[in-house]
């Protein structure tokens, strides 16, 4: 499916991948318009799907060979997300020339994904506010030299290691700290919508859905530690979780998608087209986030420095130098926009936007013979006019998603029915788009499965897919300092596979 749309809603769909041209009860999903060249009566889909994904993401940063704990880079951060039941049914009520239908999936999300270790982006801030952190000591050191020891600067070896001492911040950059990220994220669709038959070949289709999203996010930076000391002892000294950042966001929102579709049959060959806008969404935060704070760095440092043997009538000449009150300056800049960077999306009351693309499906199906159909279908998101937080969509290409799909199916006897399927699909992603907290990229799918012709009113089936992802790389350039430059490197891939079983009943 697209960025945040599933298509995988009925059992067919995992083992046929191609279902856009179909005649049948999913096509309440994939063809609406053609459910109404269906048999008189009610019918009815009930499906579940189980799915298990992992998510990974190299990273490659030099700074990560400061950590005292995992001091190795690259470095894999991995997610787990596992949905035991993903669950949705289709139902269609045909009566002459009519078909009134409803549908209910999870049209998004679906599961929840849990990086045990945190991202590589939590990491990230960590050790740059490390490098800020000995910078500041650095700089208040050598001031203090000048000021309070004879002979320094003329002789270097006089210069007397305050904050730059190991039992303080040290001179290296060292951290350490623990982290955790944990995410649900649910968009639950209901949709209603009629099919009237214009002519025994020809058939149009409207409908509207609704969407409840309900989404959760949680995660938490901690015990922070440059060198060896506690980060928290100078953002405040009373409090030992001040310099803990804790995610803890809730996310509702609800939206509507209206739809329209056509079918036209001729002979051994169907022709469909569907078309979903674009959905308005805006999802509102309830959170208790806990951001910590570097305004009262001055004071603390105040604070602090007496007890490194500074005497107390000489700190306000220190911290009024020019040069520590720059550094002071930039490093609370870079901490806070840093933190606006990673957790402004989930501030407290705050509206995301997060529309849905509108999408455009065309499918083409043929029977050489009765037992045999064949399928090829294509999908078209436009993800770069669907808003989202901050416009990031308009980091994407222009093109948006395109998918292209085939499959076949064949009935071996009057009871049973094999099929087999695959998909491609393609996001127009770019470098600035990718994030590790959210990403997708490009794959294959392929599903097989088969169906058991219980009785005429009557199937059961079971339907398996795995989808081969691509790798998206990234690289950033990161400037702490002038003339001190790291590159951040980023590979991005999952792993995914779902299983599936449902029955269709006609009454």
């Amino acid at each position: 499916g697209g960025l945040l749309t599933n298509t995988n809603q009925h059992v067919a769909f995992n083992r046929m991948m191609s279902r856009e041209a179909s005649i049948g009860i999913d096509g309440v999903y994939y063809n609406p318009a053609g459910v109404v060249f269906m048999g008189e009566g009610s019918h009815l889909a009930l499906n579940w799907q189980m799915a298990y994904q992992t998510r990974t993401i190299k990273n490659d940063y030099k700074l990560f060979t400061n950590n005292v704990n995992n001091p190795t880079t690259p470095r894999d951060f991995k997610g787990k997300a596992f949905a035991p039941v993903i669950p949705s049914f289709q139902y269609a009520y045909n009566k002459g020339r009519w078909s009134l239908q409803g549908n209910f999936a999870l049209t998004g999300g679906g599961g929840k994904c849990t990086f045990d270790n945190g991202l590589g982006s939590f990491e990230k801030i960590v050790g740059e506010t490390a490098m800020g952190a000995i910078g500041l000591a650095k700089t208040i050191d050598h001031v203090a030299n000048s000021i309070l020891v004879p002979g320094y600067p003329q002789d270097p070896t006089k210069f007397k290691p305050m904050f730059t001492d190991n039992k303080v911040f040290g001179s290296k950059g060292d951290y350490s700290f623990n982290s955790y990220m944990h995410g649900r994220q649910y968009y639950f669709g209901l949709s209603a919508g009629a099919a009237y038959k214009v002519s025994d070949n020809f058939s149009v289709y409207a409908g509207l859905r609704g969407i409840y999203a309900t989404c959760n996010y949680y995660g938490y930076v901690e015990d922070i530690k440059v060198g060896n000391m506690p980060l928290y002892k100078v953002l405040d000294p009373s409090k030992e979780n001040s310099a803990n950042i804790e995610l803890s966001c809730d996310q509702s929102g609800i939206g509507f998608t209206p739809m329209l579709a056509v079918d036209y049959k001729t002979g051994r060959w169907n022709f469909s087209a569907k078309y979903e806008f674009k959905t308005r969404m805006r999802l509102k935060n309830k959170s208790v986030n806990k951001l910590p704070s570097i305004g009262n760095l001055d004071d603390n440092l105040k604070a602090t420095m007496p007890l490194l043997g500074i005497p107390t009538d000489q700190v306000d000449n220190i911290l009024n130098n020019s040069t520590v009150m720059a550094t002071t300056a930039g490093l609370k800049q870079q901490f806070d926009s840093k933190i606006n960077e990673a957790l402004g999306e989930y501030a407290d009351g705050k509206k995301i936007a997060g529309d849905i693309p509108s999408l455009l499906t065309v499918g083409v199906g043929y029977s050489p013979i009765d037992e045999l159909r064949i399928n090829v279908g294509f999908h078209w998101f436009d993800d770069y006019n669907a808003t989202s937080y901050n416009n990031r969509n308009k980091l994407l290409k222009k093109r948006g998603t395109l998918e292209f799909n085939a499959g076949v199916e064949y009935d071996v006897t009057k009871k049973i029915t094999v099929s087999t399927g695959w998909q491609n699909t393609n996001y127009g992603l770019t470098d600035k788009y990718m994030d590790d907290k959210s990403f997708v990229v490009s794959s294959n799918s392929v599903g097989l499965g088969g169906v058991y012709h219980i009785t005429k009113k009557l199937d059961f089936s079971v339907a398996y897919f795995h989808t081969f992802y691509n790798h998206m790389k990234t690289s950033e350039t990161v400037t702490l300092a002038p003339g001190k430059s790291y590159t951040y490197n980023s590979d991005y891939t999952r792993n995914n596979n779902a299983f599936a079983a449902g029955v269709n009943i006609t009454f």
